[in-house]
């Protein structure tokens, strides 16, 4: 029996072709388009994955410094204070929670300890940690270690994550922003999951972003670098401030630098310079290393005036015996 010519496999083949070349090119163009528009919101939803919900407790002043480049890299934020900064929290796109417990309901993956050394002990005891995920990560840029260190150790539950750290920067030292200065940081307990180390690296990396130099060490070896550097600083600081040095006309660059040195360390509040002596066992030491560099530095000084006049006074006899 002999085939229909329409129904034969070369026909029907030539027909499918013909089928295919009048459709309409805008459905090939939504086809190519899709793996972009796939890779667009991959990307976006691993953009949206790498960002925070940071709560910042003690929104003053080093806290909202710290508050501007989070928000701007686009980390969510939430703050508390013992006092109202609704309005600073608003300007810099913040959610300000007066009640604690309204803050850690909201279940932040960082609560950011800012507050001053002398009332970190009073504002931690005061939040409810029972209404925070377990898995929470706690931070601190408190300008000592040890003593943050110990504190949250001792305070926190066993589930929840610790890393310490100091920015050693603030909003006047770094008003040119945060590039090539030190960032110091020990991860004290974070968990072995993948989860909790990630988020633990992108806190970090805010930090490694602005260009800071990151720094990973002990607690125990920031404080006693920390006593040389930042306590003697402040020190040198507050001395001179006492002497009450003002600008002149004549002023060397030395003496320039003195007048900025102690502005740059007076801006800071007493409370901060005090803890770095009270919360850091290395200043007492340091405190009684400059006292006595200080005695001896009088005492060569006196030794040779009293050389020079007793020369004086010896060569001035001898000349009138004579």
């Amino acid at each position: 029996m002999a085939l229909c010519p329409y129904s034969s496999p070369s026909f029907l083949h030539l027909r499918h072709n013909r089928r295919n070349r009048s459709r309409p090119l805008v459905v090939r163009s939504l086809d190519a388009a899709q793996p972009f528009d796939l890779e667009s919101q991959v990307s976006e939803r691993l953009n949206s994955e790498s960002k925070l919900k940071i709560a910042i407790v003690g929104f003053g002043n080093y806290g909202q410094f710290l508050a501007r480049t989070f928000s701007a890299q686009g980390h969510t934020l939430i703050a508390h204070s013992r006092s109202d900064y609704s309005d600073a929290a608003s300007a810099l796109g913040a959610s300000f929670y007066r009640d604690p417990d309204d803050l850690c309901e909201q279940h932040p993956d960082v609560v950011l300890l800012s507050t001053s050394i002398l009332s970190a002990a009073q504002v931690l005891n005061s939040l409810p940690l029972g209404r925070l995920r377990r898995s929470t990560l706690f931070a601190d840029v408190l300008s000592v270690k040890e003593f943050p260190r110990n504190l949250l150790l001792s305070t926190l539950p066993q589930d929840f994550d610790i890393l310490c750290t100091h920015p050693m920067f603030g909003p006047e030292s770094a008003r040119h922003g945060w590039s090539g200065l030190p960032f110091v940081f020990e991860k004290v307990r974070i968990g072995e999951s993948e989860e909790r180390i990630s988020r633990c690296n992108r806190f970090l990396e805010i930090f490694e972003k602005e260009g800071c130099r990151m720094v990973e060490m002990t607690c125990a070896e920031h404080d006693f670098k920390t006593a040389e550097s930042q306590f003697l600083t402040h020190t040198i600081g507050r001395i001179l401030a006492r002497l009450g040095p003002e600008d002149m006309d004549i002023g060397t660059k030395g003496y320039q630098t003195l007048l900025e040195l102690v502005q740059n360390t007076c801006n800071d509040s007493f409370d901060l310079y005090n803890g770095l002596f009270m919360y850091n066992k290395n200043a007492t030491e340091l405190l009684e290393r400059l006292d006595f560099a200080f005695t001896e530095l009088k005492k060569e000084l006196f030794a040779n005036l009293h050389d020079i006049l007793r020369k004086q006074l010896f060569e001035s006899s001898q000349q009138s015996n004579e």
